[in-house]
This record gives C-alpha cells, structure tokens and sequence, in this order.
C-alpha cells in the first residue's frame, strides 16, 4: 500500500510484470467549504507529486525533485550509520542555516 503522505521510492526491479491498483479515497469532511478545498488540493497540489506510470505520462515537478534528493537522502543515511555525531553536526547547521536564511 502506497500512502501519499509519507515520502517513499518504490521501483520494480525484477523481470515481472507488476500490477498497482491505484485509489484515492476521500476522507469524510465536515464543511462544504473543506471538502472543496480537499478536491482542489487534490488536483492542483497532489499532482505535483505524480508519477510516471507509462510511457508519456507527465510527472509531477515534486517527483522530479525527489529523485535528486532521494540519492542525497541515501548518501545522509550512509553518513548517519558510519558518523553519527557528524551526521547530527551536520543536519544542525543545515536546519539552523535554512532558518538563517528564511528569517535574516
């Protein structure tokens, strides 16, 4: 099961077919308001995210971005399992810098 909330990279890697049924289910909402906010967050932000599932099929600019960072992620992770206290020094200075930058 594939949750659109939770970044994740799946690939099928073996010579098989493989099959995904894909559903969007729609969570109960209370207000007209909210639930026309929900159906356009849907079309215009969550396809930003959209895969390409055959050829020609247009991919969302925020999966073009998450291959990059996909493999800098993984490079991070290698860091962490080898160099923890580099690992966290580093991600800090990264978190404290982004902020820097937003509010200077």
């Amino acid at each position: 099961m594939f949750d659109e909330t939770y970044i994740h990279y799946a690939a099928n890697e073996t010579d098989h077919q493989r099959i995904v049924l894909f559903c969007d289910v729609e969570r109960p909402v209370h207000t007209k308001w909210v639930q026309l906010f929900n159906h356009w967050f849907g079309r215009y932000v969550m396809s930003a995210a959209s895969s390409q599932n055959v050829e020609g099929e247009k991919v969302g600019f925020v999966n073009i971005l998450f291959r990059y960072f996909y493999h800098l992620r993984a490079q991070a992770k290698k860091l962490k399992a080898k160099h923890r206290g580099i690992y966290y020094i580093g991600k800090w200075v990264l978190i404290l810098g982004i902020l820097w930058a937003i509010f200077w």
